[in-house]
Order: structure tokens, then C-alpha cells, then sequence
């Protein structure tokens, strides 16, 4: 609750939310929202100008524009959110094991860190769609094999962090269980920190999506793509502006949307930022669980 007071007192934080918020649920609910079929055909139509029937106008096939864009969402931003999901989970579970336990566990993840981490993203993501083949399911594959390691590493240092915590170490010397210590004490003060790095990477990750379909490697016609919708509209660039400007504002306004939130999480998730920005202290310690005590006291 205290996260989404500070949230709400910054305007842009508070428009980027809602804009994120609106877009995922016309996506979701897309057949509720779209006037037409997307896919569509009336030849008849072809490049026609925006008319009240048609809103945004018609594609080189007739196809509705609108509609188009609506049902774009899923493959450009929905999926794109699963994929960072599976992605956060996976380092999530390997930089708590490698940043807890430490020793032989901790050597052996970084180590397949390294080597995931030593090839540049992008390059890796183009072999590993040049091995499975062209289509928005092996993208998605592609950057979970991908962005995983760079969590993983993100998280064990933070994990480290919070682990040389004083009331994490009385824990373990009072028998706790480690399952519990970090379920109950690491999960919550890494949390920030997991929150920011995964808003923070949404944006890119929703660039490259796009990118890989302007490109003809992501989604396939006649599904409908932001990225894809953009590589169709380049023969009317100068003549019919609109049918790249469409796609590629709404690119723009998703990414910026993300990242306007990532910071406002960190500002509004980070205890330590609040204050140092108000001019207080900036190492601020983190107290101990009150239930803690009690635990102990039952020992």
C-alpha cells in the first residue's frame, strides 16, 4: 500500500501505469474491442484513407488498421511479459541458490553465467532463432535462453547483499530453516530489486521483439505484429506516413511507459532512494522482522 501511495504522487508514474494498464487490457479483451476481422481482405480498400468506418485506415490488403493494432498487442507486449516472466523466475531460482548457499552452487551457476553472459544478446537471440526457425515462439525462446543468466547474476548480488544482514545471520545461528529465511526475510527486501531490473528490461525486450518482425524473423502474416506491421508500410513511407507512424508511435509509447515506471519503482520501492533524496541519511538499516523474535523465543 505504501508502494502505491508513492506511485500515485508522481504524475508521470501514475500516466505511465495507466497507459500500461490500458494497453494490456485492450489486448487481452482484443476481440471485444476491435470494429473488424484483422485479417480480414477487401481489396477494394487497399491504402484508403481513415474514414469513420475505418478509423486509422486500411493496410495494403484492406485490412483494418485498427484492428490490426489492437490484436498486435498480444505478440508485441502480452507474450513479451511472459517471456520476462519465465525469465525472472529462472534467474530468480538460481541467483537465490547461488547467492545464499554460496560456495560449489554459487562457482558452478556463475560459471554458466559467464559463458551465456560472454556473447553479445542480440547476436545470441539471431542464432538461437537461426537454429529453431522463424516465429514469435522461438523469439520468446530465444530471449528466456538469453536474459535468464543476467537475472541470475543481478539477483545473487543482491542476495549477497541481504544475506550478510544481521537478522539473517541470527536466524540461521537459531535454526531456522533456510527455506523459510528466504521466504521470509530475502524474498521481501530483494523484491525491489527484482521489481525494477524486470520493469527495466521489458522495454528492450519489446524493441527487439519488434525488431526480429520488422526484420521477417518474428511473427508470420497474417497475424498481426507492431514490429511486422511497420516493415509493411515502408513501400508508402512518403505517400501513406500514417501506417508507419501508427505502429511506431505506439512502440514508443509502450517502451517509454515501461521505463517512466521502472524508475518511479525504484524511487517508491527503495527505502534508501526515498530518504536520499529527502536529504536524510542514505545507509539506512533494515530491521529485523518483529515475528522474529518470537520464533526465537518458541526455540
Amino acid at each position: 500500500m505504501k508502494t502505491v501511495k508513492n506511485l500515485s504522487k508522481d504524475k508521470l508514474a501514475a500516466l505511465s501505469f495507466l497507459v500500461i494498464a490500458t494497453t494490456v487490457i485492450i489486448g487481452l479483451f482484443a476481440p471485444l474491442f476491435a470494429p473488424h476481422d484483422p485479417n480480414e481482405i477487401h481489396m477494394s480498400l487497399r491504402y484508403a484513407p481513415p474514414t469513420w468506418e475505418y478509423l486509422l485506415g486500411n493496410d495494403h490488403l484492406g485490412r483494418c488498421m485498427l484492428s490490426r493494432m489492437i490484436y498486435g498487442i498480444r505478440p508485441s507486449l502480452l507474450w513479451v511479459l511472459v517471456a520476462l516472466f519465465i525469465s525472472v523466475a529462472i534467474g530468480a531460482i538460481l541467483g537465490f541458490l547461488a547467492g545464499y548457499y554460496r560456495g560449489k552452487a554459487d562457482v558452478f551457476i556463475m560459471r554458466i553465467c559467464d559463458i551465456v553472459l560472454s556473447f553479445p544478446g542480440y547476436v545470441m537471440a539471431l542464432a538461437i532463432v537461426g537454429i529453431l526457425g522463424v516465429g514469435l515462439k522461438n523469439i520468446l525462446i530465444a530471449f528466456i535462453l538469453v536474459k535468464w543468466a543476467w537475472f541470475a547474476r543481478v539477483i545473487r548480488t543482491s542476495v549477497r547483499q541481504y544475506a550478510e544482514l544481521d537478522y539473517v545471520k541470527f536466524s540461521k545461528a537459531a535454526g531456522i530453516h533456510d527455506l523459510k529465511i528466504i521466504y521470509k526475510h530475502l524474498i521481501p527486501v530483494t523484491f525491489p530489486d527484482i521489481a525494477v531490473i524486470s520493469s527495466s528490461s521489458i522495454g528492450s525486450m519489446i524493441l527487439q521483439v519488434s525488431g526480429f518482425s520488422f526484420l521477417g524473423l518474428g511473427i508470420q502474416a497474417p497475424h498481426a505484429e507492431w514490429g511486422m506491421m511497420l516493415s509493411e508500410a515502408r513501400e508508402m513511407m512518403f505517400t501513406r506516413p500514417e501506417l508507419m507512424l501508427v505502429p511506431g508511435a505506439a512502440i514508443i509509447m509502450v517502451v517509454s511507459a515501461f521505463n517512466f515506471l521502472s524508475d518511479a519503482l525504484q524511487m517508491a520501492l527503495n527505502p534508501k532512494l526515498m530518504l536520499s533524496e529527502n536529504g536524510l541519511k542514505k545507509n539506512v538499516a533494515i530491521p529485523a522482522p518483529l515475528y522474529l523474535k518470537k520464533e526465537v523465543a518458541n526455540k
